[in-house]
Protein backbone atom coordinates (compact mmCIF):
# COMPACT_ATOMS: atom_id res chain seq x y z
CA UNK A 1 0.00 0.00 0.00
CA UNK A 2 1.45 3.30 -1.06
CA UNK A 3 1.84 5.87 1.56
CA UNK A 4 0.44 9.49 1.49
CA UNK A 5 2.89 12.21 1.00
CA UNK A 6 3.67 14.35 4.39
CA UNK A 7 6.20 17.54 3.91
CA UNK A 8 7.59 19.64 7.20
CA UNK A 9 10.04 22.16 7.72
CA UNK A 10 12.47 22.83 10.32
CA UNK A 11 13.43 25.86 11.69
CA UNK A 12 16.57 27.32 11.56
CA UNK A 13 16.33 29.88 14.55
CA UNK A 14 16.33 29.39 18.14
CA UNK A 15 16.08 25.82 20.15
CA UNK A 16 14.63 23.32 20.68
CA UNK A 17 12.69 22.76 24.27
CA UNK A 18 11.52 20.20 26.12
CA UNK A 19 7.96 21.73 25.38
CA UNK A 20 8.77 21.45 21.84
CA UNK A 21 9.71 17.60 22.04
CA UNK A 22 6.75 16.23 24.06
CA UNK A 23 4.13 18.68 22.23
CA UNK A 24 5.03 18.18 18.93
CA UNK A 25 8.87 16.23 18.10
CA UNK A 26 7.72 12.73 19.94
CA UNK A 27 4.32 12.22 18.18
CA UNK A 28 6.28 13.63 14.71
CA UNK A 29 9.15 11.13 14.97
CA UNK A 30 5.96 8.47 15.44
CA UNK A 31 4.63 9.88 11.45
CA UNK A 32 7.33 8.86 9.83
CA UNK A 33 5.88 5.47 9.78
CA UNK A 34 2.33 6.34 8.90
CA UNK A 35 3.46 8.88 5.75
CA UNK A 36 5.95 9.23 3.60
CA UNK A 37 7.55 11.86 4.60
CA UNK A 38 9.76 14.92 3.58
CA UNK A 39 11.21 16.83 5.56
CA UNK A 40 13.34 20.18 4.95
CA UNK A 41 15.88 22.49 6.33
CA UNK A 42 14.45 26.04 6.16
CA UNK A 43 17.42 27.73 5.92
CA UNK A 44 15.90 29.76 3.27
CA UNK A 45 12.79 31.07 5.76
CA UNK A 46 15.97 31.61 8.31
CA UNK A 47 17.29 34.44 6.21
CA UNK A 48 13.76 36.78 5.85
CA UNK A 49 14.91 38.44 9.27
CA UNK A 50 18.59 39.53 9.46
CA UNK A 51 20.63 36.48 11.07
CA UNK A 52 24.47 36.56 11.23
CA UNK A 53 26.29 34.21 9.35
CA UNK A 54 27.89 31.88 11.52
CA UNK A 55 24.83 31.46 13.87
CA UNK A 56 22.78 30.65 11.30
CA UNK A 57 25.26 27.96 10.37
CA UNK A 58 25.54 26.79 13.52
CA UNK A 59 21.83 26.94 13.96
CA UNK A 60 21.47 24.49 11.31
CA UNK A 61 23.98 21.82 11.70
CA UNK A 62 22.42 21.60 15.44
CA UNK A 63 18.92 21.64 14.98
CA UNK A 64 19.06 18.67 11.72
CA UNK A 65 21.17 17.10 13.96
CA UNK A 66 18.43 17.23 17.14
CA UNK A 67 15.98 15.67 14.83
CA UNK A 68 18.21 13.25 14.16
CA UNK A 69 19.01 12.18 17.71
CA UNK A 70 15.55 12.72 18.63
CA UNK A 71 14.66 9.72 16.18
CA UNK A 72 14.08 11.05 12.52
CA UNK A 73 15.23 8.04 10.40
CA UNK A 74 16.77 8.89 7.09
CA UNK A 75 15.84 5.72 5.94
CA UNK A 76 12.40 6.52 6.73
CA UNK A 77 11.99 10.47 5.96
CA UNK A 78 13.92 12.33 2.68
CA UNK A 79 15.23 14.78 4.93
CA UNK A 80 17.79 17.90 3.44
CA UNK A 81 18.28 21.77 3.18
CA UNK A 82 15.91 23.77 1.41
CA UNK A 83 18.38 25.74 -0.37
CA UNK A 84 20.23 22.43 -1.71
CA UNK A 85 17.23 22.18 -4.04
CA UNK A 86 17.20 25.17 -6.33
CA UNK A 87 13.55 24.54 -7.38
CA UNK A 88 12.43 25.72 -4.26
CA UNK A 89 13.35 29.60 -5.00
CA UNK A 90 12.40 29.12 -9.18
CA UNK A 91 9.24 28.19 -8.32
CA UNK A 92 8.36 30.36 -4.61
CA UNK A 93 9.27 33.40 -7.91
CA UNK A 94 6.51 31.74 -9.80
CA UNK A 95 3.97 31.55 -7.35
CA UNK A 96 5.15 34.89 -6.37
CA UNK A 97 4.12 36.63 -9.53
CA UNK A 98 0.58 34.53 -8.80
CA UNK A 99 0.14 36.13 -5.51
CA UNK A 100 -1.32 40.01 -4.52
CA UNK A 101 0.32 42.14 -2.44
CA UNK A 102 -3.23 41.74 -0.74
CA UNK A 103 -3.12 38.10 0.47
CA UNK A 104 0.60 39.16 1.46
CA UNK A 105 -0.58 41.99 3.75
CA UNK A 106 -3.30 40.27 5.21
CA UNK A 107 -0.88 36.88 6.59
CA UNK A 108 -1.07 37.32 10.65
CA UNK A 109 2.45 36.48 10.49
CA UNK A 110 3.30 39.39 8.28
CA UNK A 111 1.93 41.87 10.66
CA UNK A 112 3.66 40.50 13.74
CA UNK A 113 7.35 40.39 12.78
CA UNK A 114 7.47 43.13 10.62
CA UNK A 115 6.54 45.19 13.46
CA UNK A 116 8.59 42.99 16.10
CA UNK A 117 11.39 43.43 13.52
CA UNK A 118 10.63 47.48 13.18
CA UNK A 119 10.89 47.84 17.28
CA UNK A 120 13.88 45.53 17.81
CA UNK A 121 16.28 47.65 15.24
CA UNK A 122 14.29 51.41 15.81
CA UNK A 123 14.00 52.04 12.03
CA UNK A 124 11.84 51.67 9.04
CA UNK A 125 13.94 48.44 7.47
CA UNK A 126 11.25 45.54 7.00
CA UNK A 127 13.08 42.71 4.82
CA UNK A 128 10.85 42.29 2.15
CA UNK A 129 11.40 38.77 2.10
CA UNK A 130 8.87 39.09 5.50
CA UNK A 131 5.96 40.41 3.13
CA UNK A 132 6.53 37.42 0.32
CA UNK A 133 7.98 34.03 2.00
CA UNK A 134 4.33 32.75 2.31
CA UNK A 135 4.55 32.37 -1.79
CA UNK A 136 7.99 30.25 -0.79
CA UNK A 137 6.46 28.38 1.88
CA UNK A 138 3.99 27.11 -1.00
CA UNK A 139 6.24 26.30 -3.44
CA UNK A 140 8.24 24.44 -0.65
CA UNK A 141 4.57 22.25 -0.69
CA UNK A 142 3.50 22.54 -3.87
CA UNK A 143 7.04 21.24 -5.90
CA UNK A 144 6.25 17.85 -3.69
CA UNK A 145 2.74 16.94 -4.48
CA UNK A 146 2.32 16.56 -0.41
CA UNK A 147 -1.00 15.40 0.59
CA UNK A 148 -0.64 17.01 4.19
CA UNK A 149 1.36 19.49 5.95
CA UNK A 150 1.28 19.57 9.61
CA UNK A 151 -0.01 22.63 11.04
CA UNK A 152 0.01 24.47 14.08
CA UNK A 153 -3.25 27.70 14.57
CA UNK A 154 -0.52 29.74 13.50
CA UNK A 155 0.01 28.40 10.31
CA UNK A 156 -3.16 27.85 9.16
CA UNK A 157 -3.77 30.62 7.20
CA UNK A 158 -0.35 29.88 4.77
CA UNK A 159 -2.36 26.51 4.18
CA UNK A 160 -4.90 28.84 3.36
CA UNK A 161 -3.10 30.72 0.62
CA UNK A 162 -0.82 27.87 -0.78
CA UNK A 163 -4.58 26.22 -1.58
CA UNK A 164 -5.27 29.30 -3.38
CA UNK A 165 -2.71 29.65 -5.28
CA UNK A 166 -2.61 26.25 -6.33
CA UNK A 167 -6.53 26.23 -7.06
CA UNK A 168 -5.78 29.04 -8.73
CA UNK A 169 -2.75 28.57 -11.17
CA UNK A 170 -4.74 24.67 -12.16
CA UNK A 171 -7.99 26.72 -13.29
CA UNK A 172 -5.46 29.43 -15.21
CA UNK A 173 -3.01 26.95 -16.68
CA UNK A 174 -4.15 23.33 -16.25
CA UNK A 175 -3.58 21.21 -13.53
CA UNK A 176 -0.43 21.28 -12.08
CA UNK A 177 -0.58 20.84 -8.55
CA UNK A 178 -2.00 18.45 -6.14
CA UNK A 179 -3.78 20.87 -3.11
CA UNK A 180 -2.28 19.99 -0.11
CA UNK A 181 -4.66 19.07 3.14
CA UNK A 182 -3.43 20.43 6.50
CA UNK A 183 -2.74 17.57 8.89
CA UNK A 184 -3.48 18.21 12.61
CA UNK A 185 -1.18 16.22 14.28
CA UNK A 186 -1.58 14.43 17.94
CA UNK A 187 -0.78 16.72 19.95
CA UNK A 188 1.39 15.66 22.77
CA UNK A 189 0.78 17.13 26.30
CA UNK A 190 1.36 21.44 26.67
CA UNK A 191 4.29 21.62 29.03
CA UNK A 192 3.88 25.16 30.96
CA UNK A 193 6.96 27.76 31.86
CA UNK A 194 8.34 25.39 34.94
CA UNK A 195 9.25 29.58 36.95
CA UNK A 196 5.44 30.84 35.60
CA UNK A 197 3.25 27.84 34.64
CA UNK A 198 0.56 30.02 33.50
CA UNK A 199 3.00 30.61 30.28
CA UNK A 200 3.30 28.13 27.60
CA UNK A 201 7.63 26.95 27.89
CA UNK A 202 9.00 28.86 25.67
CA UNK A 203 12.80 29.59 24.72
CA UNK A 204 11.94 33.42 24.40
CA UNK A 205 10.57 33.19 28.32
CA UNK A 206 11.77 36.01 30.60
CA UNK A 207 12.95 33.90 32.65
CA UNK A 208 16.10 31.59 31.17
CA UNK A 209 15.41 28.94 34.27
CA UNK A 210 11.57 29.09 33.09
CA UNK A 211 12.43 26.49 29.86
CA UNK A 212 14.57 23.26 29.20
CA UNK A 213 16.45 22.99 25.93
CA UNK A 214 17.29 19.75 25.17
CA UNK A 215 21.06 20.28 24.65
CA UNK A 216 21.05 22.43 28.40
CA UNK A 217 23.75 20.82 30.41
CA UNK A 218 22.35 18.33 32.62
CA UNK A 219 23.28 19.76 36.37
CA UNK A 220 21.61 23.07 35.07
CA UNK A 221 18.16 21.08 33.72
CA UNK A 222 18.19 19.31 37.34
CA UNK A 223 18.74 22.92 39.39
CA UNK A 224 15.74 24.56 36.87
CA UNK A 225 13.71 21.39 37.95
CA UNK A 226 14.38 21.72 41.59
CA UNK A 227 13.63 25.47 41.30
CA UNK A 228 10.27 24.88 39.62
CA UNK A 229 7.27 27.15 40.99
CA UNK A 230 5.04 24.77 42.97
CA UNK A 231 2.66 26.08 46.19
CA UNK A 232 3.19 25.42 49.68
CA UNK A 233 -0.06 22.96 49.91
CA UNK A 234 2.42 19.79 49.54
CA UNK A 235 -0.44 17.88 48.01
CA UNK A 236 0.45 16.07 44.42
CA UNK A 237 -2.91 17.01 42.41
CA UNK A 238 -3.35 17.80 38.94
CA UNK A 239 -5.67 20.83 38.83
CA UNK A 240 -4.77 23.36 36.54
CA UNK A 241 -6.18 26.31 37.48
CA UNK A 242 -5.28 26.19 41.86
CA UNK A 243 -1.92 24.09 41.43
CA UNK A 244 -0.76 25.09 38.05
CA UNK A 245 2.97 24.26 39.06
CA UNK A 246 2.44 21.02 40.56
CA UNK A 247 -0.02 19.92 37.31
CA UNK A 248 2.91 21.15 34.90
CA UNK A 249 5.11 18.99 36.85
CA UNK A 250 2.99 15.97 36.64
CA UNK A 251 2.20 16.44 33.35
CA UNK A 252 5.86 16.18 32.52
CA UNK A 253 6.16 13.07 34.17
CA UNK A 254 3.35 11.38 32.45
CA UNK A 255 4.19 12.18 29.25
CA UNK A 256 8.03 11.21 29.55
CA UNK A 257 6.50 7.74 31.47
CA UNK A 258 3.94 7.40 28.71
CA UNK A 259 1.28 6.76 31.84
CA UNK A 260 -1.97 9.00 32.36
CA UNK A 261 -2.22 11.87 34.16
CA UNK A 262 -4.72 9.68 36.77
CA UNK A 263 -1.89 6.87 37.14
CA UNK A 264 0.58 9.69 37.54
CA UNK A 265 -1.46 10.73 40.55
CA UNK A 266 -1.65 7.74 41.68
CA UNK A 267 2.07 6.95 42.27
CA UNK A 268 2.88 10.44 43.83
CA UNK A 269 -0.24 9.83 46.26
CA UNK A 270 0.90 10.63 49.81
CA UNK A 271 4.30 11.81 48.65
CA UNK A 272 5.98 15.24 48.97
CA UNK A 273 7.31 18.29 46.16
CA UNK A 274 10.48 17.21 47.26
CA UNK A 275 9.79 13.43 45.72
CA UNK A 276 7.84 14.88 42.84
CA UNK A 277 10.95 17.53 41.59
CA UNK A 278 13.29 14.63 42.10
CA UNK A 279 10.96 11.85 39.92
CA UNK A 280 10.61 14.60 37.19
CA UNK A 281 14.23 15.32 37.36
CA UNK A 282 15.32 11.68 36.58
CA UNK A 283 12.72 10.93 33.67
CA UNK A 284 13.57 14.62 31.90
CA UNK A 285 17.58 13.83 32.62
CA UNK A 286 17.03 10.03 31.12
CA UNK A 287 15.29 11.51 27.87
CA UNK A 288 18.11 14.34 27.59
CA UNK A 289 20.97 12.30 28.30
CA UNK A 290 19.86 9.99 25.67
CA UNK A 291 19.22 12.71 23.23
CA UNK A 292 22.50 14.33 23.73
CA UNK A 293 24.60 11.63 23.57
CA UNK A 294 23.34 10.51 20.21
CA UNK A 295 23.82 14.13 19.05
CA UNK A 296 27.40 14.31 19.74
CA UNK A 297 28.06 11.41 18.20
CA UNK A 298 25.99 12.53 15.08
CA UNK A 299 27.75 16.13 15.37
CA UNK A 300 31.02 15.03 14.84
CA UNK A 301 30.86 12.27 12.14
CA UNK A 302 29.89 13.07 8.23
CA UNK A 303 26.69 11.05 8.71
CA UNK A 304 24.47 14.35 8.78
CA UNK A 305 25.82 16.21 6.03
CA UNK A 306 25.65 12.46 4.34
CA UNK A 307 22.40 11.94 4.99
CA UNK A 308 21.13 15.80 3.93
CA UNK A 309 23.11 14.91 0.43
CA UNK A 310 21.26 11.84 0.12
CA UNK A 311 18.40 13.71 0.86
CA UNK A 312 18.43 16.46 -1.31
CA UNK A 313 19.18 14.24 -4.28
CA UNK A 314 16.31 12.37 -3.90
CA UNK A 315 13.85 15.75 -3.08
CA UNK A 316 15.51 16.75 -6.33
CA UNK A 317 13.98 14.41 -8.75
CA UNK A 318 10.72 15.06 -7.81
CA UNK A 319 11.24 18.74 -7.72
CA UNK A 320 12.83 19.12 -11.15
CA UNK A 321 9.87 17.18 -12.15
CA UNK A 322 7.58 19.31 -10.43
CA UNK A 323 9.18 22.51 -11.90
CA UNK A 324 9.35 21.73 -15.55
CA UNK A 325 5.82 20.73 -15.56
CA UNK A 326 4.59 24.20 -14.47
CA UNK A 327 7.24 25.81 -16.68
CA UNK A 328 5.81 23.90 -19.69
CA UNK A 329 2.30 24.67 -18.97
CA UNK A 330 3.00 28.27 -17.77
CA UNK A 331 4.90 29.42 -21.19
CA UNK A 332 8.48 29.97 -19.40
CA UNK A 333 9.70 26.60 -21.70
CA UNK A 334 8.87 28.29 -24.81
CA UNK A 335 10.47 24.49 -26.11
CA UNK A 336 8.33 22.46 -24.62
CA UNK A 337 10.07 19.85 -23.23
Amino acid sequence: MNKKRMLSGITTTGKMTLGNYIGAMKNFVALQDEFEMYVFVANLHGITTPIDKDILRKNIKEMVTLYFACGMDPKKSTIFLQSDVLEHTQLGWILTCNTTIGELQRMTQFKDKSTKVKSENGTEFIPTGLLTYPALMAADILLYDAEFVPVGKDQKQHIELTRNIAERMNNKFGEMFTIPGDYTPKVGSKIMDLQDPTKKMSKSGANPKGFIALLDDINEVKKKIKSAVTDSENIIKYDVENKPGVSNLLTIYSALKNISIEEAEKFFKNKDYGILKDEVSNVVVNLLEKIQLKFKELFNSDLVDSWLEQGAEKARKLASKKLTKVKNLTGLNYKRK
